[in-house]
């Protein structure tokens, strides 16, 4: 019997669920990516499900196992999944909607449905409005305020989509435009263009016949509705609940539509205003040139300066490049929380055409996350020394050490000296008070052994809120210091973000732009990392990971000689 229409999306979003359920109770992360790729392996499914599933096929498609075939063909036949019920019933009802909310974490939604009966956003700010909150064990006044704060902030509207998220969705969405007759050419732009950390939507501009262009979209196996047509635009829900809208134009118009599709208004505005001061060629550049301004590259056009920067002759030519860097920074092995050894993190990087990695296992104190004590991290040293024989990529030694309440590091200064590169973040006790946060980081940044300043507030994008402290003093510490601030690449960290990285230009401080890679695959986030660099105007010259291997060494090193633990 044939599937209804919308049966593989409908299966799509329970496994998804299932995903991100299996992922907030910590779960092996494998096992809920596989939920989740077996979720977009459904949504991207040409021909009939159920046909797929009565010839026992559906394993022959890339993404989907045997178990996974299994449960999605109990989802067919009975609309059922008992691991998906199982989850909700052992999990606080709202969970994966609460969890939006800054500083809740599933103990504590847990505790608050338990004695209010919270299982929503509305419920919740409705009972910090009545002061209900502050009366549940464990709360108090003053965590009711910030809960209310961070829910009326969030509101109620759809999560925001990450930079990486947003990605996924549009590239193979614009794949299938290009491929599609009646579509001239077809790009991402607004946000997405612009390398912006998160964003309510995913933006695309497309040349062609707007006819063609919708049924492109409406034929696209992701889609699950379509929105009304429009005169300029074509919008649409994906299965997955991202937002697209497509900005139309035809082949003639695209490169003004496109500029006009990418910037920010204020940005636009302000570049069309300027007169027409000489011919230029066609194509976007030709918008910036016939105004008598150099290219502004799309991470640029917030209207922060660059015009008149631009203007001037000061914009910076040349911005960081992905291909500039020449060796990843701050990677986890399977010492600590990651997920591949020192050899399997050494060979993708060398694959990958880096000259060097550095090891940057998690210190003592973090032991959540297998944080390495003396004789492990001896061990370490031993095996790195065991791999570097084996490949060409230079193996740095170092740590992720942890920056204590106090400001000082947890590995003793005996130990640090002996490193190739010394990160040292916060992992703990982030809502320390503005005065005690800027204390805590400026003494750590005085350190003679702090080198590189990780994830530098502290944020998880659409989860946390960075640290409260006096960010330009902080940066006063870091100039004033030797340390270098790193970009974290994370794609849920993106952290300094931009503003605060042009502030940490102006004063004269140097980059690391960084993976923050707990896998091989991740070794990829020096994408993003490079994306917030350029949003913040950093210049090739400014990141030492793009120096080769001994002058990176010789600026990130502590100082000390060689030898173990």
């Amino acid at each position: 019997m044939p599937s209804p229409p919308n049966d593989r999306l409908t299966i799509a979003r329970a496994l998804r669920e299932v995903s991100r359920l299996l992922a907030v109770r910590g779960e092996n992360p494998f096992r809920a990516r596989a939920y989740e790729r077996g979720a977009r392996a459904l949504e991207a499914l040409s021909g009939d499900l159920g046909e797929r599933i009565e010839g026992g096929t559906l394993t022959a498609t890339p993404g989907i196992g045997k178990a996974l075939a299994a449960e999605i063909a109990t989802l067919h036949r009975t609309g059922r999944s008992p691991l998906l019920e199982r989850l909700r019933s052992e999990l606080p009802p709202g969970i994966l909607e609460l969890m939006r909310v800054p500083g809740l974490s599933v103990g504590r939604i847990a505790t608050l449905h338990g004695a209010l009966g919270i299982g929503s956003i509305a419920d919740l700010r409705r009972a910090c409005e009545q002061g209900q909150v502050q009366g549940v064990r464990g709360f108090g006044p003053a965590t009711e305020r910030r809960i209310l704060e961070a829910v009326r902030t969030l509101g109620e509207s759809p999560p925001r989509l990450l930079l990486h998220a947003a990605q996924a969705e549009a590239e193979p969405l614009l794949d299938h435009l290009r491929s599609q007759p009646g579509v001239a050419r077809a790009e991402a732009a607004g946000a997405l263009r612009r390398g912006c950390e998160t964003m309510d939507r995913v933006e695309l501009a497309a040349a062609g016949e707007a006819d063609a262009v919708r049924e492109a979209i409406a034929r696209w196996p992701r889609t699950a509705t379509l929105g009304d047509p429009g005169a300029a635009g074509c919008d649409a829900e994906l299965a997955s609940g991202a937002r697209v809208l497509v900005h139309l134009s035809s082949p003639a118009d695209f490169d003004a539509a496109w500029h006009r599709a990418t910037g920010s208004p204020a940005h636009v505005s302000k570049v069309l205003a300027l007169p027409l001061t000489r011919p230029a060629p066609a194509g976007e550049a030709g918008i910036y040139l016939a105004r008598g301004l150099p290219f502004i590259p799309p991470e640029l056009r917030e209207d922060e300066g660059e015009v008149e920067a631009a203007l001037s002759g000061t914009l910076p030519d040349d911005l960081l490049q992905l291909h500039d860097l020449r060796g990843f920074v701050h990677c986890h092995t399977t010492y600590s929380d990651g997920r591949a050894t020192i050899e399997q993190m050494a060979r993708a990087a060398e694959a990958l055409g880096a000259e060097y990695i550095t090891i940057t296992d998690h210190s003592p104190t973090a032991s959540y996350a297998g944080g390495l004590g003396l004789d492990r991290l001896k061990a370490q040293w031993e095996e790195i020394e065991r791999v570097q024989e084996q490949v060409k990529v230079r193996l740095l030694r170092g740590t992720e050490s942890d920056i204590l309440a106090d400001g000082s590091l947890d590995y003793p200064d005996h130990v640090l000296e002996r490193m190739e590169v010394v990160i040292a973040s916060i992992h703990a006790r982030h809502r320390m008070d503005a005065r005690s946060m800027t204390e805590r980081l400026t003494r750590a940044l005085r350190h003679p052994l702090f080198k590189i300043w990780g994830h530098g507030l502290g944020r998880l994008l659409e989860r946390r809120p960075p640290v409260d402290c006096d960010v330009p003093a902080v940066l006063d510490a870091v100039s004033e210091s030797r340390a270098a601030v790193e970009i974290n690449g994370d794609p849920h960290r993106l952290d300094l973000e931009p503003r605060w990285v042009r502030e940490a230009r102006r004063r004269g401080i140097r980059f690391v732009i960084s993976t923050d890679a707990h896998s091989v695959g991740e070794l990829q986030n020096a994408r993003w990392g490079t994306t917030v660099a350029r949003r913040g105007w950093v210049r090739r010259s400014e990141v030492l990971n793009t120096l080769p291997v001994e002058r990176f060494r010789d600026a990130v090193r502590p100082g000390g000689a060689g030898g173990g633990p």
